[in-house]
């Protein structure tokens, strides 16, 4: 076999049936691949939008809960108002005890002793056994 010109220029001949296969191939490579992308995009942007709706619901749940929290604090500043308001009144009421003065013995009233009645043992024990019978009249059973 004679080289046909330069050796740089020979090429295989290629069937147009083959090459017509080999594109057919290479067409429905690239449409899997696409079709692959396009589900991967698909999924993603329905991956977006469901972080999206729960990021909205989780954020409207904390503004609810700050919300409450604001209430509950305004609420706690008024209930400590009115204890310092009750706690003023109070200790004004305290002060104004001092303004009265303090007696002397002069200002006092003695009264003269009275004589306690001697009772015996017995007769003591007696009288308090009967208060307390006639106490327990109007204590009814268990």
């Amino acid at each position: 076999m004679k080289p046909y010109g330069n050796q740089l220029n020979l090429k295989k001949k290629v069937s147009n049936e083959s090459k017509k296969n080999f594109e057919k191939i290479f067409i429905i490579n690239i449409k899997l691949i696409h079709n692959i992308f396009d589900t991967i995009n698909i999924s993603l942007l329905a991956l977006i939008f469901t972080l999206l709706f729960l990021s909205f619901d989780s954020q409207r749940k904390w503004s609810n809960t700050y919300k409450n929290l604001s209430n509950t604090r305004v609420i706690n500043n008024n209930l400590i108002e009115y204890i310092s308001k009750i706690e003023e009144y109070y200790i004004s009421k305290l002060e104004s005890l001092n303004i009265y003065r303090k007696t002397k013995p002069e200002d006092l009233i003695y009264l003269d002793k009275l004589t306690e009645k001697k009772e015996g043992l017995s007769r003591k024990n007696l009288s308090s056994f009967i208060e307390g019978f006639s106490d327990s009249k109007y204590q009814r059973g268990y």
